[in-house]
């Protein structure tokens, strides 16, 4: 087998509504087999993920999160992406770990609002300024070409790099978005169950570990809740399981995953207040990576 080496460059070939198609093919497929690996320094972290989906491939991500490295100019997650070949489990594709992680991120919270957001969504509200809005920008105006976006961070000159119109008062940012994407290292809540409007839809990126949550459990209440998957979300994540805990919601309140009809992965009103919790399993990121090494290859 001829091993593939898939640079940076290959963005060049990719759009997102094909990842959204290769999304939409590989839950079809059988459901994964998925291991997490976490190691802890102090505020740093490995993430070890690993997957195999039958009918499509094996993948091994390894994410080292450094928070400092954002003082040093540098950034905050790297790692590496393997492929493996799934009938003979043979080395196939090294993917570029960037590449994969802009696109999986971006493109697991697009394919929720695709379904939840309102089609006539105009204002969106960023929640976070770091390379995870960035990509946000890009892949919801495929989507929402008219689509104006406002930025809210705690640092202003963070937020005025982004080169986007800076909100101060986060409430009312968020009283005024139709859809808010949330993409922040919050540990405790961010945004508040009772400032939300109906009709609105939230996008929540950031929070990727038991500690860590950006919305309160009246938010998780109020609205209309989905996932990327039941099984990497509900027992893995702050902003399943504090709400869980205390009994604001219930794992029945998870009325769809993406391995679940489409049709029950949507809004039923205009007025719904809709939340999409996004988990982003090892089983995304193949195939995200399968979908760009094919790319790739056919250039």
């Amino acid at each position: 087998m001829t091993l593939t080496i898939v640079p940076k460059e290959a963005e060049a070939h990719l759009t997102w509504t094909g990842l959204l198609a290769a999304f939409e093919a590989g839950h079809r497929l059988p459901k994964p087999d998925i291991k997490d690996l976490f190691c802890y320094r102090g505020p740093d972290t490995i993430l070890d993920r690993a997957t195999w989906i039958d009918g499509l491939g094996a993948l091994v991500k390894v994410a080292t999160v450094v928070p400092g490295n954002a003082e040093r100019g540098r950034p905050t997650v790297n790692g590496s992406v393997t492929l493996y070949d799934d009938i003979t489990g043979e080395l196939a594709a090294l993917v570029d770990f960037h590449l994969v992680t802009k696109w999986k991120t971006a493109g697991d919270s697009l394919l929720s609002a695709s379904r939840l957001a309102r089609k006539d969504a105009r204002n969106f509200l960023l929640v976070g300024a770091g390379t995870v809005a960035r990509s946000m920008v890009d892949a919801y105006s495929s989507l929402w070409p008219d689509a104006r976006f406002t930025v809210w961070s705690r640092s202003r000159a963070t937020a005025e790099a982004m080169g986007l119109p800076v909100a101060d008062d986060l409430e009312a940012a968020v009283k005024a978005a139709d859809v808010i994407c949330t993409a922040t290292m919050a540990t405790a809540p961010l945004i508040r169950g009772d400032w939300l409007q109906p009709g609105q839809h939230l996008d929540l990126i950031g929070a990727y570990k038991p500690d860590m949550r950006e919305v309160d459990d009246a938010a998780m209440a109020r609205a209309r809740l989905f996932v990327d998957a039941r099984a990497t979300t509900l027992h893995h994540i702050g902003e399943l399981m504090a709400p869980l805990k205390s009994g604001a919601i219930t794992e029945a309140s998870v009325l769809a995953d993406f391995y679940d009809d489409p049709a029950s992965f949507t809004r039923t009103s205009d007025d719904d207040i809709t939340i999409a919790k996004n988990g982003g399993g090892a089983h995304l990121d193949l195939m995200t990576a399968d979908y760009i090494a094919r790319m790739w290859r056919g250039r």
